[in-house]
């Protein structure tokens, strides 16, 4: 038997899902997470993981990780000193960026600029000039450009960004300076701009590369050292790494651009949902990714998941495509607390995390957080949870709860209900922007709830948004890494290429993407993934000549050719109006073209489970008493594992497995498909 393993490492728990290729059977696992390196966590899990499922680890030929390691490094400073090369005169570029500031009219009174990541002291300007066309203005000097470097040597930098004016149209002068800075700096990592982006718009191309060089010592030594260790615990493992963009790269290219990891983690969660989708025959949905210290949410229509050009992590924006994801500060460790100054509860975006965590995980934490509330109310029952891993104190979550409750006045189900509705508000903001604001009603969606916490509040949120069925997957705690082992290679290449439309021809439109899928086949190519498993997208970003912003259109180059750039012009159009409710009798122009290029789906089935009647009552475990809409209410509690397909459980009813608790409310009524996923709807409709 031959094993995939998907592993997503999150804030509070490492999450893993083990798929037996032949027979399509998942294991799962659930362990806590170790910040402090998150390989031991990943090892861990394979033991415990392997150990469950009585395998040696050696079976599992292939390891899919989506990490973390990069986003963090952002989040928290803590990346390589980068020194940046550029164009004589253009030293400042990441300080004057675009001049945006958020916050609205008022923004720029509170906003506070974080430093950027290449600072100035550490910032060169070299002699040397390419034009827009591509020829050469300006040789590069070498000789000036060695003295130059001794700025690094005395600064000790770990790794370098080189990023010349126009170099998207020519890469040479880049190429000659990387060379020196190897010669001059050996050990030194080196990310070129032409190579990590090839695209135009100096500042973005700039801040790209240099967050590339900022993450790329941590990220290359996290995947040598987890490669490394793999490899000795189990052999020829091959270990791929999640991008942003929901496709795999190899651990090869994940250290040399870890720039397109960004949002590794929140892609694996949608990559999950996307393989549950298409099985359950769902095709429009918005998934909703509650974990210990965030939510993630994005949209999927059409059974393909929104991708945007850029990737926000802070107030660091990259051009790196990524599924469009919006995260809020909203988990189950989210701590609940009342400001002195305004006496009014607040929830996060302070977490817990995996240390102390919440009070009821009986691990040091005391303050009040959402998972407590859900233990106070009956929610989440006490007891043993996470496979009998890990024991549920509901005293020290009524006590934590019970420093919420005193200051405002208010019972104790009272103040914990408080907590639960403040949290699915601000869940609730996260869901609208992927929707409404952009053009989507969402109650033409269902709603997907996974991660550990997001089965407990997906009913909540199905309601405030109309958004029916809830559809909770099995296994959703670890659905992440479940998407991380059913995901595919993928690769890219692109090319800044700015003709109005009049000015070329579908046939030159056709050639030039045909170049760039040779170029993007190349990759997966060197990772062996033959001809005929790989296939090939293409994307035009496009815009109304004179204008700032861009859409990014599909392209089919038989359609291209068969009816010339009419349906781009279409589309566009079509995509404009609803974002911006109106389109122009403009010139169209088109600004970069792209390639993708992804091999085969992995053969991952869906398991039907067992047939069975309406009737749930042969999987009750438990009668209880949950607290909702302001009063108390009898509840029977359900063992996920003994439901059958056809069961339908009324609510409120709650649901237990290893990885995730399920909660239906009062007048809702959840009906378990024939792969084993529950349905939730109102009584009534």
């Amino acid at each position: 038997m031959t094993f995939r393993l998907g592993v997503d490492v999150g804030g509070t728990f490492t999450d893993l899902a083990l798929i037996d290729i032949e027979s399509s059977r998942v294991y799962a696992a659930k362990v806590p997470s170790t910040p402090e390196d998150s390989s031991i966590g990943v090892l861990n899990g394979i033991a415990r993981i392997c150990g469950e499922a009585q395998i040696d680890p050696a079976q599992i030929s292939h390891v899919m990780h989506g990490t973390t390691v990069a986003t963090n490094a952002v989040l928290t400073g803590k990346g390589a000193k980068v020194g940046l090369i550029t164009t004589k005169g253009h030293r400042q570029i990441l300080h004057i960026a675009r001049s945006f500031i958020p916050g609205g009219l008022g923004g720029w009174v509170i906003y506070n600029k974080s430093a950027p990541m290449a600072p100035l002291k550490w910032t060169i300007e070299t002699d040397e000039r390419m034009g827009a066309d591509g020829s050469v203005v300006t040789p590069l000097d070498p000789q000036a450009l060695r003295e130059q470097l001794g700025v690094f040597k005395q600064a000790g930098v770990d790794a370098v960004t080189i990023c010349f004016i126009n170099s998207f149209a020519n890469g040479a002068h880049e190429e000659q300076a990387r060379v020196i800075v190897e010669e001059e700096l050996p050990g030194v990592e080196v990310s070129i701009s032409s190579n990590v982006i090839p695209e135009m718009q100096e500042y973005e191309r700039a801040v790209t590369t240099v967050a590339n060089s900022f993450v790329r010592p941590v990220v290359s030594k996290y995947v040598n050292n987890l490669s490394r260790e793999l490899t000795e615990r189990m052999g020829g493992v091959s270990l791929n790494i999640l991008r942003s963009d929901g496709g795999l790269s190899s651990a090869e290219a994940a250290a040399q651009y870890p720039v397109n990891l960004l949002m590794s983690g929140p892609a694996g969660g949608v990559a999950g949902a996307l393989w549950v989708a298409s099985q359950a025959g769902f095709e429009d949905i918005i998934t909703f990714d509650m974990g210990g210290t965030s939510t993630d949410v994005a949209l999927i229509t059409g059974g393909q998941a929104r991708l945007r050009r850029e990737t926000t992590v802070g107030d660091v924006t990259v051009r790196a495509s990524s599924v469009d994801i919006s995260t809020v500060g909203a988990g189950g460790g989210s701590i609940a607390h009342v400001p002195e100054l305004t006496k009014a509860l607040r929830v996060g975006p302070q977490s817990a995390g995996a240390v102390p965590g919440p009070a009821a995980y009986c691990k040091g934490g005391t303050q009040p957080t959402v998972t407590d509330a859900n233990v106070v109310l009956g929610y989440l029952p006490y007891g043993a949870q996470l496979g009998g891993k890990m024991a549920i104190d509901k005293a020290k979550a009524e006590a934590a709860v019970q420093s919420i409750a005193e200051p405002l006045g208010l019972s104790l189900k009272e103040a914990a209900a408080g907590i639960i509705d403040i949290v699915n508000e601000n869940m609730f903001g996260a869901l609208r922007l992927v929707s409404v604001e952009q053009g989507f009603d969402p109650r033409g969606f269902a709603l997907m709830g996974f991660g550990g916490a997001g089965p407990l509040h997906g009913n909540a949120l199905g309601k405030l948004l109309g958004c029916w069925p809830v559809i909770i997957p099995r296994g959703p705690g670890v659905l992440c890494a479940s998407g991380d082992a059913t995901t595919r290679l993928r690769d890219e290449a692109s090319q800044t290429f700015i003709r109005r439309f009049g000015q070329v021809s579908a046939e030159e439109l056709v050639n030039m993407l045909e170049e760039l899928g040779a170029k993007a086949r190349g990759t997966l190519d060197e990772d062996g993934v033959p001809r005929e498993e790989q296939s090939l997208l293409y994307e035009l970003d496009v815009r109304y000549h004179g204008q700032a912003l861009q859409i990014t259109v599909p392209a089919d180059l038989e359609d291209l050719r068969a009816n010339g750039l009419e349906p781009i012009r279409g589309y566009f159009d079509a995509e404009h109006e609803k974002l911006y409710t109106f389109s122009l009798d403009a010139e169209h122009e088109f600004i970069n073209l792209r390639a993708v290029a992804q091999g085969a789906a992995p053969i991952a089935e869906a398991r039907k489970i067992e047939e069975g009647g309406a009737d749930p009552s042969a999987a009750k475990s438990l009668e209880t008493t949950i607290f909702a809409d302001g009063e108390d209410w009898p509840a029977i509690i359900y063992d996920r594992a003994r439901l059958k397909a056809g069961n339908a459980i009324t609510g409120p009813a709650i649901i237990t497995e290893m990885d995730s608790t399920t909660l239906i409310l009062p007048a809702h009524v959840g009906e378990v498909d024939a792969f084993g996923n529950i349905l939730i709807r109102p009584m009534d409709s």
